[in-house]
């Protein structure tokens, strides 16, 4: 075994396990599920809070979508950061931020306000997946055993699951108090974090690096700026686009100048592989997403079921998810799941296109479980690939990326659904909406298909600690 030292004293730590540290994945499984608890939760609170401060469904959405936000701008500006300095630092900044905007939401006073406290409770669960990646490749090249397959499984898992069961516990907590306890479970959870951070998480040296401040200002407005226009893209919103193309360019200029950027595009423009992985993550969680969406307005407003009976018939979806995570998880067979899922998403999109309000119980049964298999395979391939692809120095801001445009997917799919259903959820807007998912499935096999160097991600030669 090695002795590590820690950054600040310079004393000996208690002696390194040989294989993966354990002691580290607690902390990384509960700071990683604050993101999709947060998520989730807000679901069932949304009419409630509509109702505490008056507010109509449009202002209240907003209680979603600037956590989208602040995710999607947070994920790689925060990973750049744990990239530098490490993830103990962000770590426990970032939780416990969750723990302030926690109480500023259950004592917000007006929806303006909780809506401020989703936007910090978005940049504070933004640091916690980037650290855990980071984590993930320090003890890689700490061991020499080049083999995340399961740790990688375990947050993959621990986020699935408690996105499936955020919407019952948000219920229950609403039982329990009122909806201002959705944000008050928030400080609990941030406690957790912080005693298993501050007990667990290893220091680490700084790296003394300048923080490229324009690089990220840049990247957070064309960002914002090109999401707030998918969140409702209309003809009057011409601005927008254009403020995130205009920014994109000024980004552009930056980053290629300056000696240490936000994002080395020189880099990035250079790995194929790692761009591919995050256009297959776009087009997977588009589909995903607007099928999520989408299927549950249907349900309700298209066959008329209630929330709650159209919440039963999309659980084989999340328990196909969960299942097919929990049991290939340890395998990475990158390409095999990407080419299985894609395939899935066709089939699923397919018998969309069978769905009539009429149809049997059986039938809607089915089209959630055949969409929910790729939720379960491709998810875990993008993050096995990335973690292969992307540059070791730049992990975690990598990761970020990754998260992003699982958001920007997410912002698309809820554009598409907004155009296929422009009255109602009715059965041709399905139809409709499931050619539109179908397009992007054949696109995400299109770009799997020919990728054989996805077949390789798993043969790199690993190396033993101290030699080359």
């Amino acid at each position: 075994m090695t002795v590590r030292l820690t950054a600040r004293t310079g004393r000996a730590a208690r002696p390194s396990p040989a294989g993966f540290d354990r002691r580290l994945i607690p902390p990384m499984l509960v700071g990683s599920v604050l993101n999709p608890v947060n998520s989730s939760m807000i679901a069932v609170a949304l009419v409630p809070i509509g109702v505490a401060f008056g507010a109509p469904p449009a202002e209240t959405a907003w209680l979603v979508s600037a956590l989208y936000l602040a995710t999607a701008v947070g994920q790689p500006v925060i990973g750049r950061l744990v990239d530098m300095y490490g993830p103990r630092r962000l770590y426990l900044a970032g939780t416990a931020l969750v723990g302030i905007a926690g109480l500023l939401g259950a004592l917000a006073p007006a929806l303006g306000a909780l809506i401020a406290a989703r936007v910090l409770l978005g940049l504070g669960t933004s640091a916690a997946y980037p650290a855990a990646m980071r984590l993930t490749r320090s003890e890689a090249e700490r061991t020499g055993q080049d083999s995340p397959a399961g740790v990688l499984t375990a947050l993959a898992v621990a986020n699935q699951t408690v996105a499936v069961v955020g919407p019952a516990l948000g219920g229950l907590l609403i039982g329990l108090g009122s909806w201002r306890a959705v944000f008050t479970v928030n400080v609990p959870l941030s406690a957790a974090c912080l005693v298993l951070g501050a007990l667990r998480l290893p220091r680490s040296a700084t790296r003394r690096r300048g923080v490229d401040l324009t690089g990220m200002v840049l990247f957070a407005l064309l960002l914002v700026a090109l999401m707030l226009f998918l969140m409702d893209p209309r003809t009057g919103r011409w601005y927008l686009p254009v403020l995130s193309a205009v920014a994109a360019a000024g980004f552009a200029v930056r980053e290629l100048r300056v000696p240490d950027p936000f994002i080395d595009l020189r880099v990035l423009g250079g790995n194929g592989p790692l761009l591919t992985t995050y256009l297959r993550q776009l087009l997977a969680y588009t589909t995903s997403y607007a099928f999520m969406y989408g299927y549950t307005q249907w349900l309700e407003q298209g066959r008329g079921l209630s929330a709650s009976g159209a919440g039963l018939v999309l659980l084989p979806l999340s328990v196909a998810a969960l299942t097919v995570s929990t049991l290939t998880g340890r395998r990475e067979a990158v390409r095999a799941k990407l080419l299985i899922g894609s395939a899935l998403q066709i089939a699923g999109c397919a018998l969309l296109l069978l769905v009539r309000s009429g149809s049997p119980l059986w039938l809607l049964l089915a089209v959630g479980v055949v969409l929910g298999i790729p939720q379960g395979l491709i998810g875990l391939a993008a993050q096995n690939a990335l973690y292969r692809q992307a540059d070791p120095e730049r992990i975690a801001s990598a990761a970020g990326l990754l998260r992003t445009f699982t958001y920007l997917g997410a912002l698309g799919s809820s554009a598409a659904t907004a155009a296929f259903y422009p009255h109602r959820a009715d059965t041709a807007g399905l139809h409709g909406l499931a050619l539109f998912m179908l397009a992007g499935s054949v696109l995400l096999l299109a770009t799997t298909l020919p990728d054989r160097s996805l077949g390789r991600l798993t043969t790199r030669r690993t190396t033993t600690p101290g030699k080359a």
